[in-house]
């Protein structure tokens, strides 16, 4: 039942998509509400909201670095220049639950970025 889940999350990794805008509120309780489902949640609608709303961060994160190299400015954070940083969605979701709950109506974009600039501060 997590694992579905979890590949749900890992495929949007990967699949571009648009924007949506998500509260790390709405996100975690998208993700619950699947794992609830179980084996079901891959037909859910949610499950595509979700892929599509981490991929979205994933492509403007990714553009952000580029955009800030391309103009001579360090970029936001420094992730490891070979392969791609690993964020599992079960540290994903990890990190996410850390955020207290007065919080979490920040949105999933300022949650990853943030994880990420702690993660890979440019030194």
């Amino acid at each position: 039942m997590r694992r579905l889940v979890f590949a749900a999350v890992a495929a949007s990794l990967i699949v571009p998509g648009t924007a949506q805008a998500m509260t790390v509120a709405q996100f975690l309780a998208k993700a619950k509400a699947l794992q609830a489902q179980g084996a079901l949640a891959v037909l859910s609608p949610d499950a595509e909201l979700i892929k599509r709303e981490v991929a979205s961060i994933r492509a403007a994160y990714t553009a952000d670095l580029r955009a800030a190299r391309a103009a001579g400015k360090t970029p936001h954070s420094c992730p490891p220049a070979t392969g791609k940083p690993k964020l599992t969605p079960r540290q994903m979701l990890a990190e996410l639950e850390k955020i207290p709950p007065a919080k979490r109506s920040m949105s999933m974009k300022a949650a990853v970025y943030a994880y990420m600039k702690r993660t890979y501060p440019c030194r």
